[in-house]
């Protein structure tokens, strides 16, 4: 997603720098500001709160599409739990039916069975129990009986499972809900801050977050690691200047993670949903050896992922108002390097 950006030494030509690169929040984030550092500049404040308001974003929305995966997950196994629990309903239904036809014809053939009787009460478990102590129960009923027994306890145990389903269900759909919010509350006091600039200062914020390095670089002679990491790579190409959309894994629109996951899922690999997982996708491998095709992930908390082109540059989706674009791999402290 990559909304807060500084350079950080990578080894690699990084080329021009965005306006974002030199933003007042590098310095306070490296911890050290010189005593003869000159003041800010009146509005530098405001921009770096916008580059963290962007960066919590960031966060929250990689915690949105892993609760909201888990909650399709989720979906799907109620689902599953539900078909299930019809079959073995069906089940039980259809042997209390054969016993009935049992039922039936000893009733004709001159009286109901004690042990047929008992089948009809609310409880078959405690049924079978009292049965098997009966000297006219027939090997057939008996059978049939221990049939009924056990899809009735495979029904109880379906139904359990289901319920628990059920409450994780709902627990992720209010964790989803949670995170949404916090997205677009962060993005709106984002967007709050940005229309209080003069005209001028916010023209120059937007114009750095929508340069429009869709253009293609300079790549260098870089090849793909694999077959696989060049499917990807031209999947990446193909997306440039598609919008980012948090929550977002295309075709239309993406986050920076979604169009990790929709690039690869065109080479055939379905990496998993977050930049976090995607980090653990595949060989860490080091900066200095990346090619085409690897997933860049950047800071501390893996909280943004981008896909290594060549010649010290990468694809990605940046943040909200930026299309996916070419940017210099240091744009901002890189903490792995994947070759899925």
């Amino acid at each position: 997603m990559g909304f807060h950006r500084r350079l950080a030494p990578s080894g690699f030509d990084r080329g021009a720098s965005t306006a974002l690169c030199v933003l007042s929040a590098a310095a306070a984030a490296l911890g050290a500001v010189p005593a003869i550092a000159a003041p800010a500049a009146p509005h530098d404040d405001t921009r770096a709160e916008v580059d963290r308001l962007f960066q919590q974003a960031e966060q929250a929305t990689q915690a949105f599409d892993r609760a909201d995966e888990r909650a399709g997950r989720l979906r799907r196994q109620v689902g599953a739990a539900r078909d299930r629990i019809a079959r073995e309903q069906q089940r039980v239904n259809s042997l209390r039916e054969t016993l009935g036809s049992l039922a039936g014809a000893q009733y004709r053939a001159g009286g109901i069975d004690p042990s047929i009787q008992l089948l009809f009460s609310d409880d078959p478990a405690d049924y079978l129990e009292k049965a098997s102590t009966l000297d006219r129960i027939t090997a057939q009923q008996a059978g049939e009986l221990k049939a009924l027994q056990e899809a009735v306890r495979e029904l109880a145990q379906e139904r359990t499972e289901a319920a628990g389903h059920l409450d994780e269900l709902e627990r992720s759909r209010k964790a989803v809900a949670s995170h949404k919010r916090t997205v677009e509350r962060k993005l709106a006091k984002a967007r709050q801050l940005l229309n209080a600039l003069p005209a001028a200062e916010r023209a120059s914020y937007d114009h750095a977050s929508r340069s429009a390095r869709v253009d293609v670089p300079d790549l260098g002679t870089g090849v793909p690691s694999s077959g696989r990491a060049a499917a990807a790579l031209a999947a990446a190409r193909a997306a440039l200047g598609r919008p980012y959309v948090w929550g977002a894994n295309g075709p239309g629109g993406f986050d920076c993670s979604g169009l990790m996951q929709w690039s690869y899922a065109h080479a055939g690999v379905q990496l998993p949903r977050t930049s976090q997982e995607q980090r653990h996708a595949g060989r860490h491998i080091p900066l200095s050896q990346a090619r085409p095709g690897d997933l860049v992930v950047y800071r501390s908390d893996a909280s943004h992922v981008a896909m290594y082109v060549g010649n010290g540059r990468v694809i990605h989706a940046p943040y909200p108002g930026a299309p996916v674009r070419y940017d210099p791999v240091g744009m901002m402290p890189v903490s792995s390097v994947t070759r899925v």
